[in-house]
């Protein structure tokens, strides 16, 4: 099987090299951004299967990003989950609502996101 593409976009370099190195070793090919411009810049020449979107970015936050590329019919079908340490009430929701098609919040499981993002990629590529 080849190496499925993803993004990750935080603006914490930590975080961000944290999610890449996990989901490299998972055999994930990774690319990051750490803000709306840096991301849509990439996706000119980069599509990734899926995106991890932390909601919290400088500038345009991450909801407001995934509604620009779940309207964009290039990047349309991009899956993408929402990533936030704000887990209050209705943020999931929220989440969905701006068309995230998954949400994960803060501390991750280190040991079950790779597994997470497989699930979900193995899930939107069933027919129905």
């Amino acid at each position: 099987m080849n190496a499925i593409p993803l993004l990750v976009v935080d603006d914490n370099a930590l975080n961000a090299r944290l999610l890449s190195y996990i989901l490299a070793a998972a055999g994930f090919v990774v690319e990051t951004a750490s803000d709306a411009a840096q991301c849509r810049a990439l996706l000119e020449r980069y599509t990734p299967r899926l995106i991890l979107m932390d909601v919290q970015l400088p500038g345009m936050d991450g909801l407001e990003l995934t509604r620009l590329l779940k309207a964009d019919p290039r990047t349309r079908d991009i899956l993408v989950i929402a990533v936030t340490a704000s887990a209050m009430d209705g943020d999931e929701k929220r989440a969905m609502n701006a068309g995230c098609d998954g949400y994960i919040s803060k501390p991750i499981d280190t040991r079950n996101l790779a597994g997470q993002v497989r699930d979900l990629i193995e899930r939107a590529a069933r027919p129905g």
